[in-house]
């Protein structure tokens, strides 16, 4: 098929998932589940081809990599799925208008999802699972890179909903992996209703401005850890570690540490050493480098970057409003984080931080759709039309108004 034959099969398909009672979603996302575990096999041996030919570094190779542990996770993550409720026909208001018309808004599927993602195999089986409780039809466009990934997790699912009884082919994936099938895919409107791109900001920034589909913005995330004066480093310290080490290739762990002013000279020391104890780089500030003159200084173009690896920048600020402003300027409006003591400075932060998540003494790697009760997501918005943070249930649904009369017409 052409790609455009692909979206068009996943369309004319739509009402094999729009039209299904929850529990057949739930059933359908059972049956996959049990599927992915009981092929993992299958998939991981496929998963090892798209490794064997990746070029693209330890970082890479990380995102891309499955195995038994990561297969069960997302079947965990479907089955979160099970326990959620399907929000669609949920009326969302009601009320008689003051001619006796009976209006209600109700929730409705979007229609065709347009998933396109770089690396991450995981995202198939997010996607498929989300689409399946939403009542949306969907189109993946994975990258070359798990072309063979996504193939099999594709087909171990499709294969399972077939074989409980259903029609699986509201679910396409695209097979094309040149950069013109992804221009092409891009500009599917009147096919695909949204397009939402998962990945880097250059997959992202592409989509944005020439996709003809409406996208929704999952952004990259330069997030940012804020130790305010009154900051309680015991607390402090291990938040700060977890963001920046637990796992350096994902879209919320931080990559700028601002530090206040008034407690940098005698807390910086040990914020460094234990930094360099986990082998994190640091670019720092001037300020910060006369107090440990041997920091790398950092560029303006630093504290503006994503870095996905072992580096961070830091930065001293004079106190809380330099802080947001600093975090409204050179941040993504992803997840960022103040530890303090003072609840006004907190108040402050999570007022006018204009970010999709914002925290109090936690670590940034809490903004996960899993972790939020969501169960999978289909990413992290950073846009304020329609969805931000993470993408669950209720973000893949539009609505509409139903309106009952009995007879009337307008004058």
């Amino acid at each position: 098929m052409t790609l455009r034959e692909v979206c068009l099969k996943a369309k004319e398909n739509l009402s094999a998932i729009s039209l299904a009672s929850e529990a057949d979603m739930n059933r359908m996302l059972a049956a996959s589940a049990a599927a992915l575990r009981e092929q993992s096999a299958f998939i991981i041996a496929e998963n090892q081809k798209d490794l064997l030919s990746c070029t693209r570094g330890a970082q890479f190779a990380d995102r891309l990599m499955l195995d038994e542990k990561r297969i069960d996770g997302i079947a965990q993550g479907l089955e979160k799925l099970i326990e959620l409720h399907c929000p669609v026909g949920e009326v969302l208001e009601e009320r008689t208008l003051y001619n006796g018309l009976q209006l209600r808004r109700v929730r409705v599927p979007i229609g065709v999802l347009g998933i396109i993602y770089e690396a991450r195999p995981n995202v198939t089986a997010d996607a498929i699972g989300l689409a399946v409780k939403s009542g949306n039809a969907v189109v993946l466009r994975g990258s070359k890179d798990a072309i063979l990934s996504n193939k099999a997790v594709t087909k171990v699912i499709k294969d399972a909903i077939r074989s409980a009884g259903y029609n699986p082919e509201f679910i396409q994936l695209i097979e094309d992996i040149t950069h013109e099938g992804a221009t092409e895919f891009m500009k599917m409107n009147g096919i695909v209703d949204v397009l939402i791109p998962r990945g880097g900001a250059g997959l992202i920034r592409n989509a944005v401005e020439n996709a003809t589909v409406p996208v929704i913005e999952t952004g990259t995330g330069n997030c940012h850890v804020y130790f305010e004066k009154t900051a309680d480093l015991s607390k402090g310290l291990p938040i700060l570690i977890n963001a920046k080490t637990q796992r350096t290739s994902v879209c919320n762990a931080c990559e700028s540490l601002l530090l206040d002013s008034e407690i940098a000279e005698s807390r910086l020391p040990e914020i460094v050493a234990v930094l360099r104890n986990k082998n994190v780089e640091i670019v720092a500030c001037e300020e910060c480098r006369k107090i440990l003159p041997e920091l790398t200084p950092a560029t303006e173009e630093d504290f503006y970057t994503e870095f996905l690896a072992l580096k961070i920048s830091v930065k001293i600020v004079h106190g809380v409003d330099e802080a947001i402003a600093h975090i409204n300027k050179y941040g993504t409006h992803h997840s960022d984080c103040i530890v303090t003591e003072d609840k006004a400075a907190a108040e402050k932060f999570l007022n006018e931080v204009d970010s999709a998540a914002v925290y109090v003494n936690a670590s940034t790697r809490f903004t996960d759709g899993f972790q939020f009760g969501l169960g999978a997501e289909m990413g992290i918005s950073t846009q304020k039309l329609h969805a931000r943070g993470p993408m669950g249930l209720r973000e893949l649904t539009s609505y509409k108004y139903q309106i009952v009369g009995d007879g009337q017409i307008r004058n």
